[in-house]
């Protein structure tokens, strides 16, 4: 249940931080670049809660079935998060400045 309690956790934090957030990939004319909070320490902190909170849940229940559908959610929200910051980069003014000021994507120290 820690895991789970920590990656909502995050998503809330996220979402507190960053009004911007969205389900899909998008750039508000008004929209500016956050770096505070928790994206003063991954590029992407929605994704990281999630993925926690997606490993706690089925340990958490005892379904070891459940984890193997860990493998492809992660591949997938990988995948989603490159296309993002692509788009990101084209779009969002000062972004790659903040791509520079943030190394890592989603788990700090690591990627």
């Amino acid at each position: 249940m820690v895991l789970v309690v920590v990656g909502l956790l995050i998503v809330f934090f996220v979402f507190k931080e960053n009004s911007y957030t969205s389900a899909i990939i998008e750039v508000d004319k008004k929209q500016k670049v956050i770096a505070s909070g928790p994206y003063a320490v991954v590029r992407h902190p929605m994704y990281g809660g999630a993925l926690i909170m997606l490993l706690g849940v089925p340990i958490a229940l005892g379904s070891w079935w459940g984890l193997l559908s860990f493998l492809p959610i992660t591949i997938v929200i990988i995948w989603r998060l490159l296309d993002e910051e692509k788009y990101l980069l084209k779009h969002l003014s000062g972004y790659v400045e903040y791509k520079k000021k943030v190394p890592f994507r989603l788990v700090p120290f690591l990627w």
